[in-house]
């Protein structure tokens, strides 16, 4: 079993930035695809980011050149810096742990609410 837990939302300001925290544990987090995602009211869960345990990364295109995925293998964390932040960017924001060539491998942490507003 796999627990992931999501920490750094908030409140912010348009133009600022956060950066978001996943804690994974009960795997071998060094061979996980670890990913962000999200979803705003109304709409579909989306891919914001996500990253292979080469380190290979892949963004959404609303999302490049201001966000960066990263991942620390020591700490079993996944992070998401968040930069220049628009007011479109809230969402709750997901970590998600998945194993391609595994069936069903596919873990969700509970979320954490990011919201852009003046």
């Amino acid at each position: 079993q796999v627990q992931l837990v999501e920490s750094g939302g908030g409140l912010v300001q348009p133009g600022g930035s956060l950066r978001l925290s996943c804690a994974a544990s009960g795997s071998i987090f060094s061979i996980n695809v670890m990913g962000w995602y999200r979803q705003a009211p109304g709409k579909q869960r989306e891919l914001v980011a996500a990253i292979t345990s080469g380190e290979t990364t892949n963004y959404a295109d609303s999302v490049k050149g201001r966000f960066t995925i990263s991942r620390d293998n020591t700490k079993n964390t996944v992070y998401l810096q968040m930069n220049s932040l628009k007011p479109e960017d809230t969402a709750v924001y997901y970590c998600n742990a998945h194993r391609p060539w595994i069936t069903g491998y596919d873990y969700w942490g509970q979320g954490t609410q990011v919201t852009v507003s003046s």
